[in-house]
């Protein structure tokens, strides 16, 4: 049995924002049958505290980068979890990363060095009777990790996994001695960054393993079109990174048993759920695709360009549920395109997951028109319930979904449609096409069919993980 210590800013279902949560949450049950144990160390943020009922106090500081910490051990939704309970520091409303007006907490460098922090002092030995063979970072957050675990002698192979190139979590070079940073390891070769300490390239150039969540990401990552300027030390490091495509937990998201949504088995089986989300959303009755979107309203999920694009669906009777939030400006536009049209387009800002459920169960395609998409797992979400996935061709959506082509559809393989990232003129096209398949029903389905069949689960991307762990636990045993 390997020792796997996870260490990660969020984790679904205590506490998400966004797919990387559902990542770190799905893994342990993954690897599980791969006979690897993972501990998972997240902040202790009031919504986790709040879920972990009794906890067992592993470790005292009474000065942890500044501030008294412990860590807690605690068992919650089948996960083996440690707690970094720092009230000073994660005590507080907004979200894991922006206070209550939608701004970045001004300490996050303190923060999440503190995870990082007590990360290290875990391989170091500071829980009883435990350590980790492999550590596995998650972004940012986790990337000082090796830095503090260098100064404290801890010699445990690390992985880090790039979820999102674009989030740096740089700061000031003046927080070198706040954070407890070593000034050696300020340089080209360490974790600096143009004159800032980057908390992302101390991972990338100090962990013995990269991987990132899909084999196309993990190849745009040495262009500098999707490198966000670290395209260079991607490429130094190229023979330690591997692209593992995420998967989804299918025993959560599974339309057969899904409590939010009335179940079904088949494409047929969608008409009561696609019935009652034009009625949730207040949408007339229509001949045309009920499409979905569910996503962070970000330049990066490209849903300007889906306003441009839009009236290629609505225009031939198509309609348009968006449940999202993000950037003010793209809320606002979204709400008065809803205002404008309100029997064709239905937005709902914020999150919910019942709704994201019912909106998957109910809807005739989903909508990822992103400019970049490390892996996604709306796509995936979408192929599970029968919504054909309507993707940009970039990153995971390009490695999970089958366009719908003369070829593919001839040797019925088909579960989508991709289209070029970042154009206006492409998502035209694809919801075009996305119309005139749904016109034919019968083909309609059976593409339906296609994607409810595709495997979305961990099964071929667990023993990638499995291996690696493996053997980077094998040679660090073996290292003279």
């Amino acid at each position: 049995m390997r020792n796997i210590l996870a260490v990660a800013s969020e984790c679904a279902p205590m506490v998400k924002t966004g797919g990387l949560a559902d990542v770190v949450g799905a893994l342990p049950h993954a690897l599980a049958p791969h006979d690897l144990k993972i501990r998972t160390l997240i902040p202790g943020y009031p919504a986790v505290m709040a879920q972990i009922g009794k906890a067992k106090p592993l470790f005292t500081r009474k000065d942890l980068l500044g501030h008294p910490a412990r860590i807690l051990a605690a068992k919650c939704h089948g996960l083996d979890l440690l707690i970094l309970d720092a009230p000073a520091l994660f005590a507080r409303g907004g979200t894991p990363y922006l206070d209550e007006s939608g701004k970045d907490w001004r300490d996050n460098d303190l923060r999440f060095a503190a995870l990082s922090f007590a990360a290290a002092e875990i391989a170091a030995g500071a829980v009883k009777d435990w350590r980790p063979d492999v550590l596995h970072l998650h972004d940012w957050q986790a990337g000082l990790t090796p830095v503090y675990m260098q100064e404290m002698g801890a010699t445990q192979p690390c992985v880090m996994t790039i979820h999102n190139m674009a989030f740096h979590g740089l700061t000031s070079r003046n927080r070198l001695k706040s954070l407890r940073l070593p000034a050696s390891g300020f340089d080209i070769d360490g974790f600096e960054y143009y004159g800032h300490i980057s908390a992302l390239k101390a991972g990338l150039t100090m962990a013995q393993a990269l991987t990132t969540v899909s084999p196309t990401y993990a190849q745009e990552l040495m262009t500098p079109e999707f490198g966000m300027g670290l395209d260079g030390v991607i490429r130094a490091r190229a023979g330690a990174l591997t692209g593992i495509l995420n998967g989804i937990d299918t025993n959560l998201w599974c339309p057969q048993s899904d409590p939010a949504i009335k179940p079904f088995s088949s494409p047929a089986g969608k008409a009561r759920n696609t019935q009652a989300l034009r009625a949730e959303f207040g949408l007339a009755d229509s001949d045309g695709p009920l499409a979905v979107v569910v996503s962070r309203l970000s330049d990066q999920k490209g849903l300007d360009l889906l306003l441009q694009a839009l009236p290629a669906l609505i225009g031939r009777g198509g309609q348009l549920a968006l449940l999202g939030s993000g950037d003010r400006q793209l809320e606002h536009a979204w709400l008065t395109a809803a205002a404008a049209n309100p029997q064709h387009i239905g937005v709902r800002i914020g999150y919910d997951d019942a709704l994201s459920r019912r909106m998957f169960a109910g809807a005739d395609a989903v909508l990822v028109p992103s400019r970049f998409e490390p892996c996604g797992l709306t796509q995936l979400y979408g192929l599970r319930y029968g919504a054909l996935p309507v993707v940009a061709r970039t990153g995971g959506l390009a490695d999970t979904v089958i366009h719908a082509n003369a070829a593919a559809l001839a040797t019925k393989c088909a579960t989508g449609i991709t289209h070029k990232p970042d154009s206006v003129p492409a998502l035209t096209a694809a919801l075009t096409q996305l119309c005139t398949l749904y016109a034919d029903q019968p083909l309609f389905q059976r593409l339906q069919g296609n994607a409810m069949t595709q495997p979305v689960g961990w099964e071929a991307s667990a023993p990638l993980y499995a291996a690696l762990f493996n053997r980077l636990a094998t040679d660090a045993q073996e290292a003279p």
